[in-house]
């Protein structure tokens, strides 16, 4: 048997738990950077090696061979009896199950048995937000509820790792139109992705504006930053890091939405992210009004899934009002 988890935490929580067979962790985030169409598996693994590698300061080959072992692990499948995916809810982790059930939508498994867990709360739990926050024995009660993956779970995954891997947002926008209930969690994860794009209010998605609003409101220390972020945004999944490029972006730009304080070489201590702290600029405050538009001061070099933003002006732009993407060129 193999199981695939969401992230080290679990998969450990589970070996340490005796839930039976290989336990693999999957390292990726693929809610982040590019995940084009069109590519070969080892060419995808090359575009994501390289991105993970310049995103999260690891070498490229440690990130070229870690994404090659899990792909291997995942091609043993006709070794095991059974595979059984550990994810959830939010858009983090939704992204990689789409991506996980595109991958065996396109193969035999003959008598492999693929099964689900994948859940949004858990009893007694505060505030879930992840399976990490279990612990061993909440963890391997779940093991016996595990769901079989039916053919049109299979079928949906692949249409949605289709859409999301696009290179043209039309395709999620049709696919938000049609029955997503056999992945219950898929709706609200896809809609949460539409808000990453650039507003028509100031040219920031949903990640970006209510990291300013919690800035202004006083959460200027990293440390209390991404908490807070967590706590008021659970349906994204982000971790520090993803939270951290997203809020650097603001302040690396050559008109800033924010200054950094205590700035470090972040890149080669991401530990180091929780020393920072961040002020808003002026143009910050003007955007948080909708009097400054971020894209149109800066332009755009953005990837969403397989759509990547680029140039003076963003292509695509999310509309709150009428909760529409709109074509903005």
């Amino acid at each position: 048997m193999l199981h695939v988890h969401n992230g080290d935490s679990s998969a450990g929580s589970a070996r340490a738990a005796q839930i039976p067979g290989d336990h693999i962790a999957w390292r990726e985030a693929l809610v982040c950077g590019p995940a084009p169409a069109g590519l070969t598996e080892r060419e995808f693994i090359e575009v994501r090696a390289a991105h993970l590698a310049n995103a999260y300061a690891h070498p490229i080959e440690k990130c070229r061979a870690e994404l090659h072992a899990m792909h291997d692990a995942l091609g043993s499948f006709p070794d095991h009896d059974e595979v059984v995916l550990w994810f959830e809810h939010d858009l983090f982790c939704q992204v990689q199950l789409i991506y996980l059930l595109n991958w065996f939508a396109g193969r035999e498994l003959g008598a492999t048995k693929l099964s689900l867990i994948c859940i949004n709360k858990f009893p007694g739990i505060q505030g879930f937000h992840g399976l990490g926050q279990l612990n061993e024995d909440q963890l391997a009660s779940l093991y016996p509820a595990r769901d079989e993956v039916t053919t049109a779970q299979l079928a949906l995954g692949a249409q949605a790792w289709r859409a999301y891997s696009s290179d043209d947002a039309r395709s999620l926008i049709t696919l938000l139109r049609e029955d997503l209930s056999a992945l219950p969690f898929l709706r609200n994860a896809l809609e949460r992705h539409l808000e990453r794009f650039p507003s028509t209010h100031n040219g920031l998605g949903r990640v970006e504006n209510a990291s300013l609003a919690l800035i202004a409101a006083g959460l200027r220390k990293f440390s209390s930053l991404f908490p807070a972020f967590a706590r008021r945004q659970p349906d994204y999944g982000f971790g520090d890091a993803q939270l951290y490029r997203a809020i650097q972006r603001l302040a690396a730009a050559p008109s800033p939405l924010l200054t950094e304080r205590n700035g470090h070489n972040w890149r080669m201590d991401l530990a180091g992210v929780f020393l920072s702290s961040f002020e808003i600029t002026e143009q910050g405050e003007a955007a948080i009004k909708g009097a400054e538009d971020f894209v149109a001061k800066n332009g755009i070099d953005l990837w969403l899934g397989g759509l990547h933003l680029q140039g003076q002006e963003s292509a695509w732009r999310w509309d709150e009002e009428s909760r529409q993407l709109l074509v903005s060129l």
